[in-house]
């Protein structure tokens, strides 16, 4: 009971893409990972930018 059968998932994914429709599911997913990218260069960026100050502090 406490485990979902296949039957409960083919319901959901039936309401899922009643809801949401066919074509807008991958544009949500391509929007998601425009988002995961941006999010891991903008971590990258300040990473870089937070050591380069670290370098030039301790040549001081």
């Amino acid at each position: 009971m406490g485990t979902f059968s296949l039957w409960h998932w083919i319901i959901v994914l039936i309401i899922v893409l009643l809801l949401f429709g066919k074509g807008k599911i991958p544009g949500l997913m391509s929007d998601v990972a425009k988002g995961i990218k941006s999010f891991k260069k903008d971590i990258s960026d300040n990473d870089s930018s937070t050591d380069s100050k670290e370098d030039t502090k301790k040549e001081d």
